[in-house]
């Protein structure tokens, strides 16, 4: 995804939603490793069908980090993103193709920040993450 300048961005505008490749056990283990989150539920199908899963789940936090890391697109090096909230609605497998999307939904002239409405669906219409994200652009010259 191309970054949007401030003059390009409006309230109402869908922007292009950011594919991620379909979610592989190895990223599972990956992810345990970088966040330290080694809850073998996320990397053992033996272990998540015992607790009474289909089999592991990735992270809430990854797709969490896809949000982040599309509303980090969106602003580029136009500014940053200063907050993001999510809540997590359904379970993210191995082999998933996710898609995040994200909504303009506010923006302040005078504080020059964005407001959007961010989630991230394995089928059309079907949110497993949802929440806000803020981005504030810097001052021009």
């Amino acid at each position: 995804m191309q970054s949007i300048r401030w003059d390009e961005i409006e309230v109402g505008q869908q922007l292009e939603p950011l594919i991620q490749t379909a979610i592989e056990k190895v990223q599972l283990v990956k992810y345990a490793g970088a966040s330290g989150d080694f809850n073998p539920i996320h990397t053992d199908d033996e272990t998540a069908r015992k607790v009474g899963l289909p089999g592991v789940i990735a992270h809430g936090m990854l797709s969490m980090g896809f949000l982040a890391e599309h509303a980090a697109g969106i602003v580029g090096t136009h500014g940053f993103v200063s907050r993001l909230k999510v809540r997590f609605a359904g379970m993210v497998f191995p082999g998933d193709v996710l898609t995040c999307h994200a909504k303009v939904v506010a923006k302040d002239e005078k504080e020059r920040t964005v407001g959007l409405e961010v989630r991230i669906e394995r089928e059309e219409g079907k949110a497993l993450t949802v929440g806000e994200a803020s981005l504030t652009y810097y001052q021009t010259a």
